[in-house]
């Protein structure tokens, strides 16, 4: 069976289109690494990843990571739990250092909070102020003047990312962060954009952002390494994952702005 002469116009079209986008993220990434006005050579950035679990920081950070490395910035990882759901907690740790430093992140910067009350669990809702001073604690005796985390809805709606936000939020909006320490949160997209890999770039680019991360095809084969340090987590929907989300190739991320924060179990 031959395809029609609609069939051939439609993949013309397509591969029209991808050459396009490829074109596009191919300009905005000579950008990207600046992020906006957030991110500059000149700053002296020392920024911080906060995540959840192993595996966050190249699952859905890497563009972050890499984008900031390239543009000079001073990286460190603090990974708010040992990712111990199925009794791999010390597999995990090391599966992390391993990968952060094809990330650019040195061992010596990879922290790990291995907290009874911070429990890996994707229903558990972590204590806001028991995480805040983790978090503030490790700001703070280490400098940091950017810090990068999950937004309200966690990328995946994981209980444990959004503890981190909710954490972050409350620090920020209470004016506990150090003087012109900023926070940067990252983007969650519905379904449909988060699966369509590089194809999302043309969205990305267009709607508002503070901060937007493209990866090359070279690194974006550099995440794709990190993310097989993670031996442990290997399976299958994961390998897809990493072929088809949009989050190995392209991060858009908002500031935090100083409004007030009503949290559950956290007085005013």
């Amino acid at each position: 069976m031959t395809a029609g002469p609609w069939g051939w116009g439609l993949v013309m079209l397509l591969l029209l289109l991808l050459a396009v986008l490829r074109c596009a993220a191919r300009r905005q990434r000579s950008r990207s690494a600046a992020g906006s006005t957030v991110v500059s050579r000149d700053d002296g950035v020392s920024a911080l990843l906060v995540t959840a679990h192993p595996d966050d920081e190249v699952m859905f950070f890497a563009p972050t990571l890499l984008c900031l490395g390239r543009a000079g910035a001073r990286l460190a990882v603090l990974c708010c739990s040992a990712g111990n759901y199925y009794n791999q907690g010390e597999i995990r740790k090391k599966e992390l250092e391993q990968s952060c430093c094809l990330l650019g992140v040195p061992a010596s910067s990879v922290t790990v909070v291995d907290h009874r009350d911070l429990p890996d669990n994707p229903s558990i809702q972590w204590d806001t102020q028991l995480l805040a001073s983790f978090v503030l604690k490790h700001i703070e005796a280490n400098n940091i003047n950017l810090v990068v985390t999950f937004d309200a809805g966690g990328v995946s709606g994981h209980a444990n990312h959004i503890s981190l936000y909710t954490a972050l939020r409350y620090l920020h909006s209470e004016r506990k962060l150090p003087e012109g320490c900023r926070v940067l949160v990252l983007e969650s997209v519905n379904l449909l954009r988060k699966y369509i890999s590089i194809l999302d770039v043309f969205l990305s680019c267009l709607l508002p952002r503070d901060a937007l991360f493209i990866l090359t095809e070279e690194e974006t084969e550099q995440a794709r390494r990190a993310m097989q340090c993670h031996c442990s987590q290997l399976l299958w929907f994961r390998r897809i994952y990493m072929l088809f989300s949009r989050y190995v190739v392209i991060n858009s991320l908002h500031l935090l702005e100083k409004t007030t924060l009503t949290t559950p179990g956290v007085k005013e």
